[in-house]
Formats: C-alpha cells, sequence, structure tokens
C-alpha cells in the first residue's frame, strides 16, 4: 500500500472550537504566553492588513464582552495612532468585559485622551456617525452555541444594510465555529481575520459565502499543540504540482485501464478517457461491450479499446468477468470503474466480480458507485486501494447507517472513509476528500461546477490518471480537484458562459 504523504504547512489546519479553545488555553498555561500577548499579536495584525487601504478614515466598531471585543480594541488603538477615528459601541455595556478585553479598553483610553474616538455604552444609544467608511465586527466569536438575541441581532441587521466594508475578527458574528450554520442570523463580512488557527466554519455550510475573503494571522501557538487537528484546507499554495516523467516505453509512463460505458451513455466513458489521457499518461485503455465499440473507434482514436461480450451486448453483464479481469492482468496500472456503466441487474453482478478479484489501485465513480450501493457488503479485495467519487446523492446511497447518514457531510466523510478503509473524494461545495486515516482535507474555491453532468467524468479521469501515476489516493484526489479548479479559472478568464466539461479535458 502506498503511504499517504498529503502533508499541510500549519497555516492550513482548521480547528474546530474546541480544539481552538484548547490551544489558546495551553499556551497560556505551558508556555506562559499571556492571553493579553496573544489578543495584541491578533489585533495588530489585522491592523496592519487593514493599513494597507490608504483610503480609511473612520471606523464603526461593534463590541461584545468576550475576547472578539478585545481584538477589535487592539485594532482601533493601532488605527487611531493613524489617525483613523473610532466608534465604539458595546452592546451589553463596558462592565463585566474579558480581563484582557477590560485591560485593552483601559489602554484605548490612555492612548487617546483627547479625541479620534467616541463611546456608546448599549446599542440604543448608538448614533452611527455621518463619516464612517468601514465596520469592525467584535461581537461573538467562537463560543457562540445558540441563536444570536436582542440587541446583537439589531446590530447584526443594521450591518448588513449599510454599505461600508465589514471586517470581522476571528469568525462572523452567527455563523457557527464547527458548522458553518447560521445561529439565528449572522454578520455578512468583506473580510474575516482569523487567528491563530482557520475555523472550520469559515469553509462550510454557509461559511465561504458569510465570511468574505479570509485572511489568516498566526499567533505564538506552539505546533506541537496543534496535533490533534484532522482537518485541512487544500489548494495549490502547498500541493505540489509535479508533471509526470516521460517512460521509456509508453507502458512506462503509467497505464489506466477504464470500464466504462453503454448503450446511451458512451459519452460519459468517452470524457473519463480523453481526460486521463490529457494528464501525460502512457496509455489509457478502455474496455467496453463490444456493441458499442464502434462508438469510441470514431471518438477515441489516442486511446486503446479492448471489447468484450458479443456485437449485440450493449452493457457489461457478469459473464464478462472472467474476460476483464484478464485484460486486467496484463499490465500494472490503476483502474477507473463507472462512468456510463449504466444500471442492469447483470452489470451489478459484473461490478462485484471485478472489484472482488481486482487488486490495482482503483476510483469507482458515477454508477459505479450504484451498483456498489446495491451491494450488501463492500467487494473490496484484501490491500486495495480505493477511492470513491461520491456527489451528495451518491454518498447518501451509499450510506446505510442511519445515524451516520444524520450526520454533517464532513463527518459523515470522515467516518465512511475510516470505517471501510477507502478514499472518498465527495464532491459539492466544500469539495472534501476523506482518508482512511481519518483526515480530511476541504476546498477553499467554488467546486460546484462538479455537480453539472459530464464534469464528474472529467474530473474522474485526472483523479485516475494520477493514481495510475503510482501517486498516493488522497493525493491523487487533490491533484484532480486542483486540475479543475485551475481549468476553470483559465475558462472563466476568457469567457463570461459556464464552460462545458470537454474545456477541463
Amino acid at each position: 500500500m502506498v503511504k499517504e504523504t498529503l502533508d499541510a504547512p500549519y497555516s492550513h489546519y482548521l480547528f474546530d472550537a474546541e480544539l481552538s479553545q484548547t490551544i489558546d488555553r495551553r499556551t497560556i498555561e505551558e508556555m506562559e504566553i499571556d492571553g493579553f500577548t496573544l489578543m495584541e499579536i491578533a489585533g495588530s495584525s489585522a491592523a496592519n492588513m487593514l493599513l494597507e487601504d490608504k483610503q480609511l478614515s473612520h471606523g464603526v466598531y461593534l463590541c461584545g464582552k468576550g475576547n472578539n471585543a478585545g481584538d477589535a480594541l487592539v485594532v482601533a488603538r493601532y488605527l487611531l495612532q493613524h489617525n483613523i477615528d473610532a466608534t465604539i459601541v458595546f452592546l451589553s455595556g463596558s462592565d463585566d468585559l474579558s480581563p484582557d478585553t477590560q485591560k485593552n479598553l483601559e489602554l484605548l483610553r490612555k492612548f487617546n485622551p483627547d479625541n479620534g474616538s467616541t463611546f456608546f455604552e448599549d446599542w440604543e444609544q448608538f448614533n452611527p456617525p455621518k463619516d464612517f467608511d468601514f465596520i469592525i465586527d467584535g461581537m461573538l466569536g467562537t463560543g457562540l452555541t445558540s441563536d444570536v438575541r436582542g440587541d446583537y441581532t439589531q446590530a447584526v441587521e443594521w450591518a448588513n444594510r449599510q454599505s461600508q466594508p465589514v471586517f470581522s475578527m476571528d469568525i462572523p458574528t452567527g455563523l457557527h465555529a464547527d458548522s458553518g450554520k447560521i445561529m439565528g442570523c449572522v454578520i455578512e463580512a468583506n473580510v474575516t481575520f482569523t487567528f491563530g488557527g482557520r475555523k472550520l466554519g469559515l469553509y462550510l455550510k454557509d461559511g465561504p459565502e458569510k465570511a468574505g475573503t479570509i485572511h489568516y494571522c498566526e499567533l505564538s501557538f506552539p505546533n506541537h499543540f496543534k496535533e490533534d487537528c484532522n482537518t485541512y484546507l487544500l489548494d495549490e499554495s502547498w500541493i505540489k504540482m509535479e508533471s509526470p516523467t516521460p517512460g521509456q516505453h509508453k507502458y512506462n509512463s503509467g497505464v489506466l485501464y477504464i470500464i466504462a460505458g453503454s448503450e446511451g451513455l458512451t459519452g460519459a466513458a468517452i470524457m473519463a478517457a480523453k481526460s486521463a489521457w490529457a494528464e501525460g499518461l502512457g496509455a489509457v485503455i478502455l474496455i467496453c461491450p463490444r456493441g458499442v465499440l464502434s462508438i469510441y473507434e470514431q471518438t477515441l482514436p489516442s486511446i486503446i479499446k479492448k471489447p468484450v461480450g458479443n456485437r449485440d451486448d450493449l452493457h457489461f453483464k457478469d459473464e464478462h468477468s472472467s474476460r476483464v479481469l484478464d485484460i486486467l492482468s496484463e499490465k500494472e496500472g490503476a483502474l477507473l470503474l463507472g462512468p456510463g456503466l449504466g444500471r442492469e441487474q447483470s452489470t451489478v453482478h459484473f461490478v462485484e466480480d471485478i472489484l472482488s478479484q481486482n487488486n490495482k489501485p482503483t476510483v469507482i465513480d458515477a454508477d459505479g458507485l450504484w451498483c456498489l450501493a446495491q451491494l450488501d457488503d463492500l467487494p473490496k479485495a484484501d490491500q486495495s486501494e480505493w477511492i470513491l467519487t461520491p456527489h451528495p446523492g451518491e454518498l447518501n446511497r451509499l450510506i446505510q447507517n442511519s445515524e451516520l447518514q444524520k450526520a454533517s457531510r464532513l463527518q459523515t466523510v470522515r467516518k465512511y472513509a475510516q470505517t471501510l478503509g477507502v478514499t472518498v473524494l465527495a464532491k459539492g461545495m466544500p469539495g472534501i476528500i476523506g482518508t482512511p486515516a481519518g483526515k480530511c482535507y476541504l476546498t477553499n474555491y467554488n467546486t460546484n461546477y462538479f455537480s453539472r453532468a459530464g464534469s464528474g467524468d472529467v474530473l474522474a479521469g485526472k483523479v485516475s490518471a494520477h493514481l495510475a501515476f503510482g501517486r498516493p489516493p488522497a493525493t491523487s484526489s487533490a491533484h484532480g480537484l486542483l486540475k479543475g479548479k485551475q481549468k476553470l479559472e483559465h475558462y472563466l478568464k476568457q469567457h463570461q458562459d459556464l464552460p462545458e466539461p470537454s474545456d477541463f479535458i
């Protein structure tokens, strides 16, 4: 089995609220770096980024009682030193603030005793200045577990009506730090400065839409405190996209077998084969029912075709399995099974036979996943490596544990991959890669495109090609997703309309 080497940098670790609070507490207790120092680093980092915008002149600071308010007050102090005025509103008053927030309020008053800052002790008193040009959200943070209520709701709704940009401290008020769920209402940030570790909820459910642009601000957290993290942000800043090395012979440059296609569904096999071939493989070998061979002869001149069965066979049947297994044994390589297979009962038996006796690294997609869902047990050969590529509906169909079906998509992918010893590339927003070790990787870009018909076949082809190059399953999945992203960005720079799947090949 190939060892997984998809190691994210610490800047791309995703923390849930519990881990974030644990790391913060351990840093204070064990490293003796006090909370006030951490708050100073966080606020000054955000302020320095804001100072890159030379147009700012007056900010409205919406503050609660916790440490998010303290971060906001640090920002106010730094910006006031650059003649950027501050109107500060304490939604619940300025008594009973957290100790570090109280200290920063006192410090702010000392730094600017005469002018530049205005304070309001509750929301009802607040009178918005006419000339403010940005809003700082320091109301509620990662500790939020119930719906936003009272004056906080009023402040969120007011901020969302303004045309001025909103900058959130750590996480937008009203966004659940773990799930990305909106807790009653949520502030719509243009920018979120997230401190010490990226918060998981920023990348799940409503998080990407409500958090705006996310800036990671490093804190003095020891790296070994972060090792309990098991979820990471996936992007090309740290994924090494290596070009394939040509071999002396086509069969030494990566070989991919594709079992795909049936009457009326030949396009899926064509898209997958062309996508894989475009990645630079030495050989792509399409195994197909003989009855549809003529279509591939015309459309796939560079692809080796291996038909099975008779001329009137238009889909795979269980009697084809022995011949297909013989073909698979001819060369080393990887296997892609599923695009356009169809859903005949005899095809289900065929898929079960192939998978139970095949030891090649395998990607199972589309109708291959449908066939798997019809079986009581997973026909996985010992030590074989699988990548499953379900969209949300296919994932739900595969899950037979009713409790797991009720879990979040991230929890479902993690548990399913771990329990069955497979890699899961779950299509959707975000894209999620789950590994047998229980690690998950989330995309930080829009992957909704892969829900369009045909695009999933292209993605499967790219993932399978990298598996055929000998890359580990999670790495192959990451390469496939990032190649899709790069192709989409390139296309959208030149066109206004949505691309066709063929534009990604």
